[in-house]
C-alpha cells in the first residue's frame, strides 16, 4: 500500500503544472482520507493497531491457542485492578477482613482521579461494595482505599502486589499503585494477565462470580459494568477492562461453554467497539477449540498469603469497627522484591508451548509448578449450569438442600439464621449457588450432615448476587474446623459470625 500511496502521490504532484493550486489542495486532502480509510480496515488495525497484543490460553490446559505479541510490555491501565481484586479476595479467604469491614478513605484515596464512586475524605464503604465499585465502575478510589487498607500505604500494597505478581509466574509485570491510573513504570503483557485472569478462576471460585455483576447499587445511583461482553457473547463471564491514553483500550476475558474454558487477552485497542469487536472474534474462534479435558495439573501455583500484622489503627469514620478493621503490612515480614523484576528472566515461548510451563529464574522451585494432578475445583460458580427451576423471587433467602439425588427448595423469610456460617461461594443466580451447595455437601460429608444449606440474596435488580452458605454451627472453632475439612477437599470456604 505504501509503494502504491508512492506512486498515486508522484502522479498527483506531476500535476501540479498544470492545474490550479486549490484543485492540488482537494486532490491531496482527498486522497489522505481515502489512505485513511484503507487504513482502519486493514488487518493490523482491525486486530487493534500497531501497539496492539493478544492471547487466547485454554484454561484447563494451559496451552496458548492464539499469540499475538504476547510478551510486548503494555500499560495495565485499570487491569492493574484485577491484582487488587486478587489480594483482596486472599485477605478474605484467609479471614484477615470480612466482606462487611468497612474500608476508609483518605484524602488520597478520595481525590484520585475518575472513574470513581465520590466517596469523601473520612468515609467509607464496606469491603463489598469496593469489590463491586471495581468491578463494575472501575472506580479509582475504591481500589486505592483498598490497597491503603490492606497495605498500610499505597507504596508497601505496590511491594504486596508485586510480590504476588511475581509468585504467579507474572515475569515481566511490575505494579506501582493499586488502580492502575498513569505511571510509566507500571508495566506487564498479555501473557501475565492471562496468568492473573486464571488464577483468579482458579483460586478464588467462592468470589469469581462478582465478576458476572452486571450492575451495581451505591445509593441512588446504579452503575452498569463497563464490560459490554457480559450478556452479548454466550459463555463470557468476565473480567476486567482497562482504559487510559497510553495503554489504548485493554480487556481481560473469561468465557465458558459447554466444558470448555478460556482466558483472552486484548492489549492496545484503538477503541472500545474495536477492542471489543476482536474479543468476540477471539472468543468465537477459539473457545471451540479448547479441551473438555483438564490438564495434568495445577495451571497456577498459589502460594501463602503474605504476612500481615495489624498496626495502630487510625480513625476515619465515626463507626468504631471500621478503625478496628483497618489492617496494614508489618515491614519486618514481608519480603522486598525488587520492581524491575531484575531477578526475573523472561522466556517467551510459542504459541504452541504449554501456558503453564512459563517459570520465574527463582531460587524457589514451588513459585510456578505443574502440582498433583487436581481437576478446577467442580464448585467454580461460572462453570455450573443451572439445572432445576426458578424458584419464588419474592425472597431474599433461598434454601437449596440435597438429600441424595433429589433437590429440595423452598422460600424462606429473609433473616439469616443465627450463629457461626460457612460461605462457599459467591454466584449470580440462585442456580448456581444451589449447585455450590450440593457440591460442598456432597464433599464435605459427616462435617455438613447437620448443616442447612441457604443462599442469601444480595442486591436488587441484575446488581443481585447470592452467597451459598451452610449454618448450624455452634461457634467459631466448629464453624472454622469444618471450613478446613472443605478445604481439603478442594470447596474453598470461609467462616463468619452471622
Amino acid at each position: 500500500m505504501q509503494a502504491k500511496s508512492e506512486a498515486v502521490s508522484r502522479s498527483i504532484l506531476s500535476a501540479s503544472s498544470s492545474r490550479p493550486a486549490g484543485l492540488l489542495r482537494s486532490m491531496l486532502l482527498g486522497f489522505t482520507i481515502a489512505i485513511a480509510s484503507v487504513a482502519v480496515a486493514s488487518p493490523s488495525q482491525a486486530s487493534g493497531g500497531p501497539g496492539y497484543a493478544g492471547i487466547v490460553v485454554d484454561a484447563k490446559t494451559g496451552n496458548v491457542l492464539y499469540s499475538e505479541n504476547a510478551d510486548t510490555l503494555h500499560y495495565p491501565a485499570s487491569l492493574t485492578k484485577m491484582m487488587t481484586l486478587y489480594l483482596t479476595f486472599e485477605a478474605l479467604e484467609s479471614g484477615r477482613i470480612k466482606i462487611d469491614s468497612q474500608v476508609p478513605f483518605s484524602a488520597h484515596a478520595a481525590a484520585q482521579a475518575p472513574t470513581k464512586l465520590n466517596v469523601r475524605a473520612g468515609g467509607a464503604v464496606t469491603v463489598e461494595q469496593a469489590i463491586l465499585s471495581m468491578v463494575t465502575l472501575s472506580a479509582n478510589d475504591s481500589a486505592m482505599a483498598l490497597g491503603e487498607y490492606l497495605g498500610g500505604s499505597e507504596e508497601n500494597f505496590a511491594r504486596l502486589m508485586n510480590n504476588k505478581a511475581h509468585a504467579l509466574g507474572m515475569t515481566r509485570t511490575t505494579y506501582r499503585n493499586p488502580n492502575g491510573l498513569p505511571n510509566t513504570a507500571q508495566m506487564t503483557t498479555a501473557r501475565d494477565q492471562a496468568r492473573l485472569g486464571m488464577a483468579l478462576r482458579e483460586h478464588f471460585p467462592q468470589y469469581y462470580g462478582y465478576f458476572s455483576t452486571h450492575s451495581f447499587q451505591f445509593g441512588n445511583r446504579v452503575i452498569g459494568n463497563h464490560n459490554r461482553l457480559l450478556g452479548s457473547v454466550r459463555g463470557v463471564d468476565g473480567i476486567k477492562t482497562g482504559y487510559t491514553r497510553a495503554a489504548g483500550f485493554n480487556l481481560v476475558t473469561s468465557a465458558q461453554v459447554d466444558g470448555r474454558s478460556i482466558v483472552g487477552v486484548v492489549l492496545g485497542g484503538v477503541s472500545t467497539p474495536a477492542r471489543d469487536s476482536q474479543m468476540r472474534k477471539l472468543v468465537a474462534t477459539y473457545l471451540p477449540q479448547a479441551s473438555v479435558r483438564n490438564g495434568p495439573g495445577n495451571l497456577i501455583a498459589q502460594t501463602a498469603p503474605d504476612k500481615v500484622a495489624p498496626q495502630k489503627s487510625i480513625p476515619v469514620a465515626p463507626d468504631a469497627n471500621a478503625a478496628a478493621a483497618r489492617m496494614a503490612i508489618d515491614a519486618s515480614t514481608t519480603k522486598s522484591i525488587p520492581t524491575q523484576s531484575a531477578n526475573y528472566e523472561p522466556s517467551p515461548p510459542s504459541s504452541e508451548t504449554a501456558f503453564a510451563t512459563i517459570t520465574p529464574k527463582s531460587s524457589n522451585p514451588l513459585v510456578v509448578h505443574k502440582a498433583h494432578q487436581q481437576d478446577v475445583p467442580p464448585n467454580q460458580v461460572a462453570s455450573i449450569a443451572p439445572s432445576y427451576a426458578e424458584a419464588s423471587t419474592d425472597t431474599t433467602l433461598v434454601d437449596a438442600v440435597t438429600t441424595g439425588s433429589t433437590r429440595q427448595k423452598s422460600a424462606k423469610n429473609d433473616t439469616s439464621p443465627d450463629g457461626w456460617v460457612i460461605q462457599v461461594g459467591v454466584s449470580p443466580t440462585k442456580e448456581m449457588a444451589s449447585d455450590l451447595l450440593d457440591n460442598a455437601k456432597s464433599k464435605g460429608g459427616k462435617v455438613l450432615g447437620s448443616a442447612k444449606a441457604y443462599a442469601v440474596a444480595f442486591g436488587t435488580g441484575s446488581s443481585q448476587v447470592y452467597r451459598a452458605r451452610f449454618s448450624g454451627f455452634e461457634d467459631q472453632q466448629e464453624a472454622v474446623n469444618a471450613c478446613n475439612v472443605l478445604k481439603k477437599s478442594g470447596i474453598k470456604c470461609w467462616a463468619s459470625a452471622q
